[in-house]
């Protein structure tokens, strides 16, 4: 496994990439190009000028996340062929660029979805939080507005700002999608990619619906092993993968993530390995990384990734805020660094109790 970092660019973290290469074990970052709108293409320019930024600085961008999909693509309008094509020459320049893997996510109008940015727990740090009945009293809406102001700042990833003033079109433009047209549009984006990324050997890997079931009444269709499964057999091929997120398949406490990786093993292209509490039916905290801390046994995973012969890039993420750091909610510094020790820590033990044990 290669330990990385999520970074969003100078011009949206607060955490530098120098502080990043001090973090023991991380080796690589996981970015993307903020000022870039869904459905534009990427520059090479702009792709070589951000990788050769993080090169400086003795670090390797190991994927992209992501490369937002546009709208029109998911609902299948019309217009879906002119934005595929689009992405395709985005992919064809990352390609170029030697930068081979691409998370994503197929969630209509929303990206992950959380009630409170800040909550206060008993530690005195703060995390990102979902209650579903504090959920269903929202006006969708206002949703934007209410991320806006509890990011203390900073753009929030997934979030694309020229949607702010769209949200009412946009749910009007997802009537009559429901979870198979949904996935009909998400196969045939597949397909249309998949000779690009076969030439320049690039990995999708989706992202999970966060939280895994419906909000809004919107659909969602990347939420457990059933629909993980369907989406691979779907389209058989080993560009089309998963990105592992522990945090968004564990929201659903039905879902067995030990069981999600084996059923996927060789179509795991990424993870992202963190930890939540279980409060409630459709109630959640985010929590230290650590497995006492949460409701997810951060070993179990760590040793099935490592069992099925897992070796792509991995982070921590939505850490704490902790010790009165100002940053992007979920994406401080700080609680982050503390994941990846111990996420490295677990790794290095795991493999060494193996081949011990031969």
């Amino acid at each position: 496994m290669q330990m990385t970092l999520r970074w969003f660019g100078k011009n949206y973290d607060s955490v530098t990439l120098k502080q990043i290469r001090q973090i023991p074990g991380v080796t690589g970052v996981i970015t993307t190009l903020y000022d870039i709108p869904a459905g534009e293409v990427w520059p090479m320019d702009k792709i070589l000028n951000i990788k050769r930024e993080v090169e400086d600085e003795g670090l390797v961008i190991a994927g992209i996340e992501s490369v937002n999909i546009h709208d029109s693509i998911k609902i299948g309008l019309p217009e879906r062929d002119q934005y595929i094509g689009n992405y395709i020459t985005t992919l064809e320049n990352l390609g170029k660029a030697d930068i081979h893997m691409v998370c994503y996510n197929f969630m209509p109008v929303f990206d992950w979805t959380r009630s409170d940015l800040a909550k206060v727990r008993s530690d005195g740090s703060t995390v990102l939080s979902y209650d579903q009945e504090l959920i269903d009293q929202i006006n969708p809406e206002t949703m934007f507005r209410q991320i806006d102001k509890g990011s203390n700042g900073f753009i929030m990833p997934g979030w694309e700002p020229e949607r702010l003033a769209h949200v009412k079109e946009l749910f009007e433009s997802y009537k009559g999608i429901d979870n198979e047209k949904l996935f009909s549009n998400l196969v045939y984006f597949l397909e249309k990619i998949r000779p690009t990324c076969d030439k320049y050997d690039i990995m999708m890997a989706i992202h999970p619906d966060d939280p895994a079931w419906p909000v809004f009444g919107l659909p969602r269709i990347i939420t457990n092993k059933e629909n993980v499964l369907r989406l691979l057999n779907a389209v058989d091929a080993e560009f089309n993968g998963l990105t592992l997120c522990t945090g968004s398949y564990g929201s659903n406490p039905d879902n067995d993530i030990c069981q999600i990786i084996r059923a996927a093993k060789g179509r795991i292209h990424f993870a992202h390995v963190r930890n939540i509490i279980h409060l409630s039916q459709g109630k959640f905290d985010e929590a230290a990384h650590l497995s006492s801390d949460g409701s997810l046994d951060m070993y179990e995973i760590m040793k099935t990734l490592y069992e099925i012969g897992f070796d792509g890039p991995v982070r921590p993420d939505h850490g704490r805020t902790i010790w009165g750091e100002v940053a992007m909610p979920g994406y401080g510094l700080y609680d982050r660094a503390l994941g990846a020790a111990y996420l490295n820590g677990l790794a290095e033990a795991i493999e060494k109790s193996d081949i011990r044990g031969k």
